[in-house]
């Protein structure tokens, strides 16, 4: 397992990465799934041989609030249905910690629970914010539990124009759940867990 990586250099590498999606033009993403709530489309990953993930819908609430439902703390556990555990393991600073969570069993339990550890940065973004993380080879795993592998993902939230009350949320996510899985169930659960997290996010906003 590797060390703490530099927390100053990691935050500055993901949160570019995370810009550089934000700017790929749109010809490239082909719809995965749409909703009332979200869109989700996708693109070849040049991270990993799956896909990389892009999902995106007006939130009625101000930045900083989604945010803090989003990012690790004591908000995500009592909305996120897919998340079953999360513990902060290193705080390197307000918006920069290292966590460790595990998620839900998915598709009948064809998909079996996963363990993470994120590396996790929140940063101001034009006149929103970003929040964005990477995972990390570090800590033991703990038994009964795939380690699954976040490459760069990350949420921005920025207000609306003409209501400032109300928020574009644009994520993007390629995770690697690892172990013995047909990539066509992976995609499935991709498209539909993306936009749950939308519906999921809003009940607990007017909650």
């Amino acid at each position: 397992m590797d060390l703490l990586p530099n927390s100053a250099f990691l935050a500055t590498k993901v949160r570019n990465t995370l810009v550089q999606y934000h700017n790929i033009g749109d010809s490239e993403w082909r719809v995965a799934k749409k909703t009332k709530d979200a869109t989700v489309w996708r693109k070849p990953s040049e991270e990993f041989s799956g896909y990389l993930y892009k999902a995106q819908g007006v939130v009625e609430d101000v930045t900083d609030r989604i945010v803090d439902h989003i990012r690790p703390g004591p908000y995500r556990l009592d909305w996120d249905s897919l998340m079953t555990t999360m513990d902060i393991m290193e705080t390197f600073g307000e918006n920069c910690c290292v966590m460790r969570y595990t998620t839900a069993g998915q598709l009948w339990n064809i998909i079996a629970p996963r363990e993470f550890v994120d590396f996790s940065y929140t940063t101001s973004y034009e006149d929103g914010l970003l929040t964005c993380g990477v995972s990390l080879d570090y800590g033991e795993v703990r038994p009964n539990f795939v380690r699954g592998f976040n490459h760069p993902c990350g949420w921005f939230c920025v207000p609306l124009k003409d209501y400032p009350s109300h928020s574009l949320l644009t994520g993007y996510i390629q995770t690697e759940l690892r172990g013995l899985l047909p990539q066509s169930a992976v995609d499935t659960a991709m498209s539909s867990t993306l936009a749950n997290f939308y519906s999921d996010l809003k009940k607990a906003l007017k909650a």
